[in-house]
């Protein structure tokens, strides 16, 4: 069995779960989740406490009892406070500005880039320099900030481009360094 999929979920308040057969419904305050559980796993809820449980005692399959019992903790977090990653963008005139519910952003290019978000994702913008991705989807915040920062990846010399706030860049040393 795995250590992680023993654990029990805890729902909070106001975050109703569901289970039809194969389907997992999560309703919360931030939003409406629906997941398909594996094969092998099945699910239980009493009293406020979501425990995910193996069908068979085969040892091949205790990876996905802790896969299973982390992806339903996530959609659990994620209708209860949400999921949100930050990303900065850092050059000279690299810019975004809200617009509606989408983005402008202005990466170097020679015209300005519109992104508009799929259903359930809010997108903030502070500073002209910092967006900011959020929702209850933890997969799709992240793929959607991946796909913000994809439109202009950090360049390994000075560092400019669209990165994650918390991402270090190792910029490499010039040509001219390597002179003598």
């Amino acid at each position: 069995m795995s250590r992680i999929g023993k654990k029990p979920i805890a729902l909070p308040k106001g975050v109703e779960f569901k289970v039809d057969g194969t389907m997992v419904h999560v309703k919360g305050p931030k939003g409406v989740l629906n997941g398909k559980l594996h094969d092998t796993m099945s699910v239980t809820v009493d009293s406020g406490v979501v425990t995910v449980i193996p069908k068979s005692g085969r040892n091949d399959i205790s990876q996905f009892h802790g896969l299973t019992r982390t992806l339903l903790s996530n959609m659990v977090i994620g209708v209860s406070e949400g999921f949100s990653k930050s990303l900065t963008l850092v050059g000279v005139g690299y810019r975004a500005a809200a617009k509606g519910k989408g983005l402008t952003l202005s990466l170097g290019h020679s015209h300005p880039i519109e992104f508009d978000p799929p259903a359930g994702i809010d997108l903030k913008v502070e500073k002209l320099t910092t967006i900011i991705v959020s929702g209850p989807d933890k997969e799709l915040v992240g793929r959607v900030s991946a796909t913000l920062r994809g439109m202009r990846a950090p360049e390994p010399y000075h560092g400019k481009g669209a990165r994650y706030s918390d991402e270090v860049i190792v910029t490499k040393v010039g040509k001219a360094a390597g002179k003598k």
